[in-house]
């Protein structure tokens, strides 16, 4: 039988891992994604593309500005959540969400971590130059990115991967890989990893400098 799941994610990268939970019947009682900015020239105001899915799935909506904000943890408790699946959400869950889901918060976070936590994972293993990347599925603490890890899946990156097409690639594996360990994990057939913090690193956001070149870096290091 399928734990009540609450899904929090919100740009394209989140999109596949929501269509996978449901096609393959799991509950989803209630999507959290950003609120709907203002996006393009015209200025419309856009729904995120996983509001979208869940509009178009029949499943319930919420767009906090916060999870810190009044009463937005008891609108959650109310939902009774076994489990929260997060996937590029865009806001760190506080303690008082943690300890909801009996079955905890368990991230997809595109990175082999503890190397590259943080924000900006994708786009920075394609500026330093790095041969390959990966997925990490894991449950969430307090800290950025810091939970004890389920499974990873290591990703070469070819020397044609942009931020995009990587981000794209990655989006589908952790799909795959978020469904290949929720049975195990919900069984209790894995024995969550702690970090190892001698190797951690952290991103940054990326900002519009960040994509200036440098011409004394190598040609790899500039593609």
């Amino acid at each position: 039988m399928s734990p009540k799941i609450v899904f929090m994610g919100t740009p394209d990268f989140a999109v596949p891992t929501l269509e996978l939970l449901i096609e393959n019947g799991y509950e989803i009682t209630a999507v959290y994604t950003q609120p709907d900015k203002e996006a393009g020239r015209g200025r419309h105001v856009a729904a995120s593309p996983v509001k979208q899915v869940a509009v178009s799935r029949g499943i319930r909506v919420m767009q906090p500005d916060s999870l810190r904000g009044e009463g937005v943890v008891e609108e959650l408790a109310s939902l009774a959540p076994e489990l929260v699946v997060v996937a590029a959400y865009g806001q760190i869950l506080p303690r008082a969400v943690l300890s909801l889901p009996r079955f905890g918060c368990v991230n997809i976070h595109p990175s082999l971590l503890p190397k590259y936590r943080g924000s900006s994972p994708i786009a920075s293993a394609i500026m330093h130059g790095d041969d390959a990347t990966g997925v990490t599925v894991m449950l969430l603490d307090a800290g950025m990115d810091t939970g004890p890890l389920l499974k990873q899946a290591k990703v070469p990156i070819s020397a044609e991967d942009t931020t995009g097409s990587l981000t794209t690639k990655l989006a589908q594996i952790g799909a795959r890989l978020l469904l290949e360990t929720l049975p195990q994990w919900l069984e209790g057939r894995i024995t969550p990893q702690p970090q190892d913090e001698s190797r951690a690193s952290y991103t940054k956001q990326i900002a519009k400098e960040d994509g200036e070149m440098d011409w004394q870096l190598s040609a790899v290091e500039l593609w």
